[in-house]
C-alpha cells in the first residue's frame, strides 16, 4: 500500500521539478532516500531507566527500534567516558519514511507551540532538511499524562538534490509549511 506522500511526489512533485529545473528523465528529478531520528542523551543521565524511556518514546514516534550510539572518545570536561550511551538513533527508509513524514507534515507541525512555519535556513546547501523539537509530545502517538521526563528530537531528512534551491523546492512541493517571505 502506497502512501499519500509517495503519491503526491510522484503525481505532483516529479512534472513540477521536471518542469522548472529542466529534467530530461523521471529519475534525475530527487528524490527522498531516508529520515533519521536522533535524540541526545546527557552525560548526566547515565541510568538505565532513562535510556529505556527515550528508546520506548522513539520505538512508539517510529514504529522501528532504535541503535543507542555510544561515545567514541573519552570528554572529562563533560564527564563522558569511551563506549557510553550518548544517544538513540532510528533511521527510517520506504514505506515506514513516507509515512513518518506525511504525519510530520500534516499532524506534528501544526501540534507544535507557537508554530509559524520552518524556516527555510534548515535546508543546507546540499539540499538535506533538519528541524529540531524541544520536546516529543507533538507526536500523536504519545500521550500528555504519559510523559516521564521530557527530551528533545532531532529529525534530518536526506535526499539525491545537488542544490539548496531544488531540495527546498522538493520540499515546498511536499508540502512543508516553510515560512512566508
Amino acid at each position: 500500500m502506497e502512501s499519500i506522500l509517495y503519491k503526491k511526489y510522484q503525481k505532483e512533485v516529479v512534472p513540477a521539478m521536471k518542469e522548472k529545473f529542466g529534467y530530461q528523465n523521471n529519475l534525475a528529478v530527487p528524490k527522498l532516500t531516508k529520515v533519521s531520528l536522533n535524540v541526545g542523551i546527557n552525560a548526566r543521565n547515565t541510568d538505565s531507566a532513562y535510556q529505556d524511556i527515550v528508546e520506548k518514546n522513539i520505538t512508539r514516534i517510529t514504529g522501528q527500534k532504535p541503535v543507542r550510539t555510544l561515545a567514541k572518545k573519552a570528554i572529562s570536561s563533560f564527564k563522558v567516558r569511551e563506549g557510553m550511551v550518548v544517544g538513540a538513533k532510528v533511521t527510517l527508509r520506504g514505506q515506514r519514511m513516507y509515512d513518518f513524514l506525511d504525519k510530520l507534515v500534516n499532524i506534528s507541525l501544526p501540534r507544535v507551540r507557537d508554530f509559524r512555519g520552518i524556516n527555510p535556513k534548515n535546508v543546507n546547501d546540499k539540499g538535506k532538511f533538519t528541524i529540531g523539537f524541544k520536546e516529543y509530545n507533538v507526536f500523536p502517538e504519545i500521550k500528555m499524562d504519559e510523559v516521564e521526563k521530557s527530551h528533545g528530537l532531532e529529525v534530518t531528512i536526506d535526499n539525491t538534490a545537488k542544490t539548496r534551491e531544488e531540495g527546498l523546492e522538493l520540499f515546498q512541493l511536499l508540502g512543508f509549511p516553510f515560512q512566508k517571505k
